[in-house]
């Protein structure tokens, strides 16, 4: 069996926190925060503990990337609630999140040869003078790879470790007997 050595990196999330936020008030008063609203109408919150970001809107919609799991994205949002508390805003309701994205890298064990493969395969782009990893696009599974030739993946498009790893099935599914394994 071929290694599967892949992890979450980060996961992107969006939810509303249904309340208007006085941006303004929170750029002046918080000092992990940038805001612009010439250039973003959003407000950027880096949180140290777990180590993430998010944009908030003055809507109350937000943004939140850079957590590697669940646990870590419920832990910014109760941050960024905590955040708000400071500044006399009350969140009274539990934020419904949902995931937009999951991004997963790691290897696969084996030597690919992306010439090879972007001709083989179907749904590839490779442009080795612009970039050196292939493009690779499960259309079916919502899923896009990118693979590099040392057998390094970053998997997108997702959005649930399941998918995660039916999309990875897939993957080492149609590269079968398209590569050889390292020895």
């Amino acid at each position: 069996m071929e290694k599967r050595d892949i992890e979450v990196v980060n996961i992107v999330v969006s939810s509303s926190l249904k309340h208007e936020i006085p941006l303004e008030k929170m750029a002046a008063t918080l000092s992990n925060t940038e805001y612009n609203p010439e250039q973003f109408p959003g407000l950027v919150i880096r949180i140290k503990d777990p180590k993430t970001s998010a944009l908030i809107f003055s809507s109350g919609n937000i943004v939140c990337t850079g957590a590697r799991s669940m646990d870590k994205v419920d832990a910014s949002i109760k941050k960024i609630i905590k955040s708000l508390e400071k500044i006399g805003i009350k969140i009274t309701i539990t934020p419904e999140v949902t995931i937009q994205n999951i991004v997963a890298s790691g290897s696969i064990g084996m030597d690919l040869n992306l010439n090879d493969l972007a001709m083989k395969l179907k749904n590839t782009e490779y442009e080795p003078e612009q970039f050196p990893g292939l493009v690779y696009k499960l259309s079916e599974l919502k899923a896009t790879f990118l693979l590099f030739s040392n057998g390094k993946i970053v998997c997108t498009g997702t959005k649930s470790e399941e998918e995660v790893n039916r999309a990875l099935d897939k993957l080492l599914e149609n590269l079968k007997g398209l590569v050889k394994k390292k020895k």
